[in-house]
């Protein structure tokens, strides 16, 4: 056998030798009385009586070990012309401070605090800061609408909210204090305080009594000292889309978290301390979290945090322009990004310009690489292009080629082969494994391993109820796929209605709930249809009110808008037709999945509970009438 299956093999048949060896790079106050505590499945607990704290393995034992002058963070904003660099000795005394200030208005242990950040060095280290006190974060994206945001700060509960005067979007400037404001307004739980970091570009006005400046706060800071948690501690919360709408938190510990992260960078991408490393997401999602901040200053490497695009910030050579500038090795990025290039540099002529002679790997990962982003992708860097498959729950790699134990040859469309501590396999709905080339529902066999979500915020039966009630003893992923005879797995995508725009994944159902509120609409569905730049994009279809007489477009246009003000720009949805009515079962249920086959150009069969089956010829003219139709080349 080769030293990947013996390592795949090892940590199925004996995880907690497996993991115990794994904690041993980590530094720990008291080393865990347990490895793996599996008396109350499915509440699996890794390291229990375990005690360290995360930003003391990410930071100071750096300092204490010889990089405190090495580059930790490397922040890079083309939108603002600005590059800054941080020593591990310089980001440490940033945080350590910023922990002091979060101390001084009675943050501690086991409080909350919500983050509305944009991609700036602060974010990371009120993150970090957060981690050093034993407070859980709660990361938002700032590109949330105010409704979304109040969802999820009356769901945390913070002691204290985090945010900024705005953002710069390409050449857009976004004001975050106002979405804020009318956040707390909508929210029932109101925050004690809130610290506002004033950018010079668009500048907020303070609410007296509530809100504090970022840098006044700062300038008389106190250092305040790690504080140890257990290694079952919650480290942060991070909302993920629901299917009914509310969102779910995700809980993440601290000390599974730590050894799983340590362990990713050096086995899966092949990063050594102090190599620059490279995550072109957003600390908003479990990507930021994971690859942009914690999982590279563990492993002792250089972090960039990049406020722009890749494309428009200035031109599609922006990617090739950071990793010749900073050194980059690696590159995690979505493969959206690299279809965004692609469209706009068809011939990548932009490359020539750069050196990139010492970047050696591309991950992508948020959503499947289709075959021809990848041979694009390869062509053009003559180097490794790995596709690999993860979730928000997990919070690292389910499949992967795991580069630092041994390599294997890439087949497009597939993420490679399951990373150790994850049994992956297929299954029927009836729970029936699958043999090989077989497409069913993917799950990985309990227990996860450690990093993955424990359970989620106050609410352990929803956890049961979304991951582990349709397949006792797995956890279902919601997607589908197949697993070739060597092994190699194929993920095709959700089962469920959430969507992937853009690596970002959001629920229809909410969509659906906005556009239900517009005055002319009787009924809708939003589907998500296939789109070569986002991987997929929302479509409404609608149904108009008797009487009502408008013109459509004008219509679409008032739901684009609504859209936009409730769940926020992040959702794309630029798309919604009129139908005279929506395909469903007798028992009522709308036939969402077969309108997206119609959407997709897919050949469909008729389902043998709809109650009419001329209506689906209505739709299919309907979606043909904004570009989406069933052709012969497309089935």
């Amino acid at each position: 056998m080769g030293r990947y299956q013996d390592l795949y093999q090892r940590s199925i048949e004996d995880p907690e030798g497996f993991w115990g060896d794994a904690a041993a790079d980590i530094t720990w106050y008291k080393k865990w009385d347990k490895v793996l505590d599996a008396s109350n499945p499915p509440f699996y607990r890794w390291f229990v009586g375990g005690e360290l704290n995360t930003c003391y393995n990410a930071l100071d034992r750096h300092v204490e070990n010889g990089r405190a002058d090495q580059t930790a963070l490397i922040y890079d904003s083309p939108v603002r012309n600005k590059i800054q660099k941080f020593t591990y000795r310089e980001l440490l005394d940033q945080v350590s401070r910023f922990a002091g200030v979060l101390k001084s208005l009675g943050v501690n242990k086991g409080d909350t605090v919500v983050l509305y950040m944009p991609m700036v060095p602060q974010a990371v280290v009120a993150m970090l800061a957060c981690a050093r006190l034993g407070a859980i974060h709660s990361v938002v994206f700032g590109g949330f609408a105010a409704n979304e945001l109040a969802l999820r700060i009356d769901d945390a509960k913070p002691r204290v909210i985090v945010s900024a005067s705005g953002a710069i979007e390409v050449k857009r400037l976004i004001e975050y204090k106002p979405i804020l404001n009318k956040a707390i307004d909508l929210a029932k739980h109101k925050p004690e305080t809130c610290i506002i970091l004033q950018r010079q570009v668009v500048m907020a006005e303070m609410t007296p009594g509530r809100d504090l400046d970022w840098e006044e706060l700062m300038a008389k800071a106190e250092p305040s000292p790690c504080v140890p948690v257990k290694a079952t501690d919650p480290l942060y919360i991070l909302y993920t889309s629901g299917t009914t709408g509310k969102p779910k938190g995700i809980v993440r510990d601290n000390g599974g978290h730590a050894v799983a992260l340590r362990w990713s960078m050096e086995n899966i991408y092949d990063k050594k301390p102090g190599e620059v490393f490279w995550a072109a997401s957003d600390v908003g999602w479990v990507v930021g979290h994971s690859y942009i901040v914690y999982a590279p200053l563990i492993a002792g490497c250089t972090t960039i945090l990049y406020e722009g695009k890749s494309v428009g910030t200035p031109d599609p050579g922006a990617f090739w322009r950071v990793i010749s500038q900073h050194g980059v090795k690696t590159l995690f990025t979505a493969p959206t990004a690299f279809r965004a290039i692609k469209k706009e540099d068809p011939n990548g002529t932009y490359i020539g310009k750069y050196d990139l002679s010492g970047f050696r790997y591309l991950f992508l990962a948020g959503e499947r690489t289709d075959p021809d982003t990848y041979h694009w992708a390869h062509n053009l860097l003559k180097k490794p292009v790995i596709d690999h498959w993860w979730q928000t729950e997990t919070g690292w790699p389910i499949t992967a080629n795991s580069l630092g134990i041994e390599p294997f040859s890439v087949k497009p469309g597939s993420s490679t082969k399951p990373v150790p501590g994850f049994d992956v396999q297929i299954l029927t709905s009836t729970g029936k494994k699958l043999g090989p080339n077989k497409e069913g529902l993917v799950v990985v066999k309990l227990p996860l391993p450690p990093g993955t979500l424990p359970t989620l915020w106050n609410a352990d039966q929803r956890y049961i109820d979304s991951y582990m009630k349709l397949f006792p003893g797995y956890y279902f992923t919601s997607d589908g796929g197949h697993m070739d005879e060597e092994g190699y797995v194929f993920i095709m995508g959700r089962v469920d209605d959430v969507i992937n725009v853009a690596g970002h994944r959001l629920s229809t159902g909410s969509m659906e709930e906005v556009v239900a509120k517009h005055q002319d609409i009787a009924e809708c569905a939003v589907i998500g249809a296939k789109d070569t730049l986002k991987g997929q994009l929302p479509v409404g279809l609608v149904v108009l009110k008797s009487g009502v007489a408008r013109e459509d477009v004008e219509i679409k246009q008032e739901l684009i808008q609504m859209i936009r003000n409730e769940i926020g720009p992040i959702a794309c949805f630029k798309e919604a037709v009129v139908v005279p009515r929506l395909p469903k079962t007798r028992s009522g249920k709308i036939l969402r999945s077969t309108m997206r086959d119609i959407a997709d150009g897919k050949t469909y069969a008729i389902p043998s509970t709809i109650d009419d089956p001329s209506i689906l010829g209505e739709v299919e003219e309907a979606l043909k009438k904004i570009g989406y139709s069933r052709t012969d080349e497309k089935s």
